[in-house]
């Protein structure tokens, strides 16, 4: 599958903003399953100084420094991408979760070793005793590592409520878990702090997932959204999505970006700012299939 992506952010300020930094990440990345065939970051106002580079991650990433007063920034990133299905993986077959617990508690290998960093607690996503409850009946005695977060991704779509109305980026899992809603973001935060609380290795995905209308409707234009999901590591198979805000395994109208520990890692658009006063936030994302 190919696919064209557009992302608008727009920030309006009340203030003017004197000089500015920020932190784009907003090209896919390259994967084994995902090529970024080109792109392109305008920004409005021009920046003085751009510098683009992968982060600690591997994610792309460009660094901005606005000079020009300002009101209002307008940032449009577009990106042509292909993407095919990851590799088939029977959840079945993977290793019992106590022996990718193990691997993971003493690393011998260069892989268990860098899927380890994901074990530890991050800003957004920290296990906690009531999250390891949440999470062991998904994770009996045995059970094949693959099939038992599978079950957790289950569980959460099941369990908990998609309302963008109940949470900001910054309302604590422990809320999250008592509320049961959220958003893709906070499923994502809830599955992998569940990961870790069991002690396996979980980061967290950032990028598009292609949307379809009703029947008999057209897509708007800029009605998508940035979407959010969990990978898992599993020895000798590598990392494997989840979704659990859509309960699935990832395949190839997900478009990833940039993963990380958590939302901090991997967050679109961020920086720091001299001035600005309140500020209003705006984003438009339109995913479309390449038919050409």
């Amino acid at each position: 599958m190919r696919y064209r992506v557009r992302h608008v952010t727009t920030c309006a300020y009340s203030t003017p903003v004197l000089v500015s930094h920020h932190a784009a990440r907003l090209v896919p990345r390259e994967t084994e399953w995902q090529r970024c065939l080109d792109a392109s970051l305008s920004v409005e106002p021009a920046p003085a100084a751009r510098a683009d580079r992968a982060d600690y991650f591997g994610n792309p990433v460009s660094f901005l420094t606005i000079q020009t007063s300002h009101r209002v920034l307008t940032v449009i990133a577009e990106s042509h991408v292909e993407v095919a299905p990851p590799p088939a993986v029977d959840p079945l077959a993977t290793p019992p979760w106590e022996a990718v617990r193990a691997a993971l508690e003493c690393p011998t290998d260069a892989q268990a070793l860098e899927a380890a960093e994901f074990l530890c607690d991050s800003p957004f996503a920290a296990a906690s005793d009531d999250l390891r409850a949440y999470a062991r009946p998904s994770f009996t005695p045995g059970r094949p590592v693959l099939d038992a977060a599978f079950d957790l991704t289950r569980r959460i779509h099941a369990d908990f409520q998609y309302d963008p109305a109940a949470t900001t980026v910054s309302t604590p899992l422990a809320q999250v878990l008592a509320m049961r809603r959220g958003v893709c973001q906070d499923f994502a935060h809830l599955q992998i702090a569940c990961l870790r609380a069991m002690g396996l290795a979980a980061r967290y995905v950032g990028g598009y997932l292609l949307t379809r209308p009703p029947p008999g409707q057209a897509k708007l234009v800029g009605a998508d959204a940035s979407h959010a999901w969990v990978s898992v590591w599993i020895p000798g198979r590598g990392w494997v999505d989840l979704d659990p805000t859509n309960d699935m395994l990832v395949g190839d109208e997900h478009v990833t970006c940039a993963w990380g520990r958590d939302y901090e890692d991997v967050s679109p658009v961020k920086g720091q700012v001299v001035g600005g006063g309140e500020h209003a936030l705006t984003v438009s994302v339109d995913v479309r299939v390449d038919e050409g």
